[in-house]
């Protein structure tokens, strides 16, 4: 049966953008679908990630890293080289690392410049209202057929809504981009501020973006909103943008793959629970995906392959993060003053283990 499309990508953030780039590379054709009018708006997240030399430092596995992350300047507001872990007592433990503080949407718009230099097309300002089979269905009831159709959503996927019966544990955040001078450094907040989560305040050009993400369970009658109020007061300067989400935080789930469709990014799992960092990791699932999707048009491989060369690539990452999380989990669960107790030189190595999901920093 002959469809209009070989793949059809549900979703063009960071996921969606790659899954296109890859798979139109190899020859595909790919249709990119997304409600919103200009892709990367609204804002939805922390903007921290690591540059290429520290990804190839904490994700040796990944292939060509340099050919995957290929960041223009213009998309960088700022760049750090220190990232600090803050006790509730304000005891801060500094490690060493590589990040750039991105400008989101003029990053995902670049994201969508590669994949359709490639030769990927897209649909924006168009909802999907259902998948049946290999079509996908419109708001406006037009029906549009794809051989794969590869859902990239976000937690609230419409495939993995429909499809999927696995849960995830989603951590809800609030955050602000505040103008204002800030000290050039990453620093992340623990304990009764932030109850199963942390906070955040990560300097930008000219201001920073703040933040915080909390287990609703563990929160004791306070709102998020209440909490991110708190914490965004003990800032100096003006907010200029207010924005909140859900992030999921258990890891990837069992399956990518069910038949001929495909789950990459948030929708995946694909956030390392130890520090909530989805960016890179769906960017590199969306290679993956499409690298897949191009060998099953050209060469009628298993479109299975996909899950199996995460594994290869991202499997003890992954891995080694939801042990973390579980370790920090107990850690940053306890009281504040257990966790200034714990929070020493001789603890130092231990607990970026855990945020970073490694073995001890060998940087330290």
């Amino acid at each position: 049966m002959n469809h209009d499309w070989d793949a059809i990508v549900i979703g063009g953030g960071p996921a969606g953008s790659t899954v296109a780039r890859y798979a139109a590379r190899a020859g595909a054709k790919v249709l990119v679908i997304d409600r919103r009018e200009k892709i990367g708006k609204p804002l939805q997240c922390g903007e921290l990630v690591p540059t290429n030399k520290e990804l190839k430092l904490l994700c040796p596995n990944v292939p060509e890293i340099d050919d995957l992350f290929q960041t223009p300047k213009e998309a960088i507001s700022r760049l750090t080289k220190t990232m600090g872990i803050v006790s509730p007592s304000g005891n801060r433990l500094e490690y060493p690392f590589e990040g750039q503080i991105l400008n989101r949407p003029i990053h995902d718009q670049k994201l969508v410049n590669l994949a359709k230099k490639e030769g990927a097309k897209y649909l924006t300002k168009s909802r999907v209202n259902d998948v049946i089979g290999n079509e996908v269905i419109l708001k406006n009831g037009e029906r549009i057929s794809s051989e794969i159709i590869v859902g990239c959503g976000g937690p609230h996927d419409i495939l993995r809504k429909k499809f999927w019966n696995e849960t995830s544990l989603n951590i809800a955040v609030n955050f602000v981009l505040m103008d204002g001078n800030f000290v050039d450094r990453v620093d992340l907040f623990f304990g009764s501020i932030a109850p199963g989560g942390y906070a955040w305040m990560i300097p930008k050009e000219g201001g920073a973006n703040i933040g915080i993400g909390i287990q609703t369970r563990f929160s004791k009658n306070t709102s998020l909103n209440q909490r991110a109020e708190a914490f965004f007061s003990k800032f100096k300067g003006k907010i200029t943008y207010k924005g909140g989400g859900v992030l999921p935080m258990s890891g990837t789930i069992s399956n990518f793959v069910k038949g001929n469709y495909m789950l990459v990014g948030d929708s995946a799992g694909m956030v390392l629970p130890s520090n909530g960092a989805g960016i890179t990791t769906a960017m590199t699932g969306g290679r993956i995906a499409g690298q897949t999707i191009g060998n099953y048009i050209n060469h009628g491989t298993t479109i299975d392959d996909y899950q199996k060369n995460w594994k290869k690539q991202m499997g003890n990452e992954m891995k080694y993060s939801k042990r973390g999380i579980w370790w920090g989990g107990l850690m940053f669960r306890s009281p504040d003053w257990l966790i200034n107790t714990g929070f020493n030189r001789m603890t130092k190595s231990m607990i970026w283990s855990c945020l970073l999901y490694t073995s001890p920093s060998p940087r330290d």
